[in-house]
C-alpha cells in the first residue's frame, strides 16, 4: 500500500511539473494576431497550422467577423491586430489606409470570388431552380432565403448588389422590389443610370416577416441551411464549394450579376450601396485584401505569414478551398510595401 502511495505521488509530481514546463512554454511563445472575414475561416485554419508548424515558437490567434466588423475592432475600438484581412479589399483601402488618420500604409490584393446562389436536398424546387428563374424561386411564398447583414459583412451588401443587377440583366424590375423591400427596411433609389441601396442601421434591419433570415457574417448562415431553416442562400463561392461534402449544393449565377468579372465592372459599378454610417461603396469585382495595422504588435511575424500566404503554401490552400488566387498578388501603394514581401507583389 505504501509502494503504491507513493509511486502516486511521483505521477503527481512528475505530471504538475510537466504541466507547469508546458505553461513556462506557452508563455514563451509569441502571439500573431489575425482578424479575418468569415470567409476565409477554412483557409485560414489550414494557415495557422501550417504557420504554427514552421513556426513552433508562434501562437496564432484568430478572430472571425464580416470584414467591416474586423477592421472596426482596430480603428473604431483600438484593438491590436498583426495581421487584417477583408473580403473587399477596399475597406480596407478606405477605412485603413486613406483619410486623416492612418491605420494602416498598404492594402494588398491577393484572391478574388464569386456570388453564387446555395441550396441541400431539403431545398423547395431545387429541381426546378436554373440562371433564368432563380428569383422567380425566391418569390414563391414557401421559400426561405439568407443574406448576411450589409452593415457588417460584403457578402450582405454584395447580395443586394446581386439581386438589383438581377433588375437590370433579366430586364424585369420587380425583383429587388419582392424580394428585398418587401421583406425589410432596405431601399433602393434610381438617379441619372445609378442604383443607390440604402441600408438602415442595423437594430432597423431586421426581417419584417418570415421570409428571409439574416446574420452578423455569411459563415453563420450556413448551419441555417444545413439544417433547412431556409432554402437558399447568397454566398461566395469558395464558401460553397468548402461544404461540399455536408451536402450544400450551388448555382453559378451569370457573370454580369455574380461579381466576379473585371470585363463587367461599368455594370457593376451602376449598383452602390450606403451603409448605415454613410459609406458609399460601388458594385466592383470581389477581390480580397490584406494589410499589417500599424498598431500591429508583431509586425516581423505578420510579415512571415503574408510571405507564406502570397506564396506557394498559401496559393495551395486558397485553391484547395475553392478559392482562386491573385498571382502574383497586387497593391496600389507598393512604394509603402515592407521590402520583405514587395517580391510577391505586382
Amino acid at each position: 500500500m505504501r509502494e503504491t502511495l507513493v509511486i502516486v505521488s511521483l505521477l503527481i509530481i512528475i505530471g504538475a511539473a510537466v504541466s507547469a514546463q508546458i505553461l513556462i512554454l506557452d508563455k514563451d511563445k509569441s502571439i500573431l494576431t489575425i482578424f479575418h472575414a468569415g470567409s476565409l475561416s477554412k483557409p485560414m485554419a489550414d494557415m495557422e497550422k501550417k504557420f504554427e508548424e514552421e513556426h513552433p515558437n508562434v501562437d496564432v490567434r484568430r478572430e472571425v467577423s464580416g470584414s467591416t466588423a474586423a477592421i472596426r475592432k482596430v480603428t473604431e475600438l483600438g484593438k491590436n491586430a498583426d495581421v487584417v484581412m477583408s473580403a473587399d479589399y477596399s475597406l480596407i483601402q478606405t477605412m485603413m489606409v486613406e483619410g486623416d488618420e492612418k491605420y494602416a500604409d498598404y492594402c494588398i490584393q491577393f484572391a478574388r470570388n464569386q456570388m453564387v446562389l446555395a441550396y441541400t436536398d431539403r431545398s423547395a424546387y431545387l429541381n426546378d431552380i436554373n440562371t433564368s428563374n432563380w428569383f422567380e424561386i425566391l418569390m414563391n411564398k414557401d421559400v426561405r432565403f439568407g443574406f448576411s447583414n450589409p452593415n457588417d459583412d460584403p457578402c450582405g451588401y454584395r447580395a443586394l448588389m446581386t439581386i438589383q443587377l438581377a433588375e437590370i440583366f433579366y430586364g424585369q424590375e420587380e425583383i429587388f422590389d419582392d424580394l428585398v423591400e418587401k421583406n425589410c427596411k432596405v431601399r433602393c433609389e434610381y438617379n441619372n443610370g445609378t442604383y443607390k441601396i440604402a441600408i438602415p442601421k442595423s437594430s432597423e434591419l431586421e426581417p419584417e416577416n418570415y421570409k428571409f433570415v439574416m446574420r452578423d457574417a455569411e459563415i453563420y448562415l450556413m448551419t441555417s441551411l444545413e439544417l433547412g431553416e431556409i432554402d437558399y442562400l447568397f454566398i461566395y463561392r469558395s464558401i460553397a464549394y468548402q461544404f461540399k461534402e455536408q451536402g450544400v449544393k450551388y448555382l453559378e449565377l451569370p457573370s454580369e450579376i455574380d461579381l466576379s468579372d473585371t470585363s463587367h465592372e461599368d455594370l457593376y459599378e451602376r449598383v452602390r450601396v450606403i451603409t448605415s454610417s454613410g459609406r458609399a461603396i460601388s458594385g466592383k469585382t470581389i477581390i480580397y485584401g490584406v494589410t499589417i495595422p500599424r498598431n500591429a504588435e508583431n509586425p516581423e511575424m505578420a510579415l512571415e505569414f503574408i510571405k507564406m500566404l502570397l506564396g506557394e503554401t498559401g496559393r495551395g490552400v486558397m485553391e484547395s478551398r475553392g478559392q482562386r488566387n491573385i498571382t502574383p498578388a497586387i497593391c496600389g501603394d507598393s512604394a509603402q510595401l515592407p521590402y520583405a514581401i514587395k517580391s510577391y507583389v505586382e
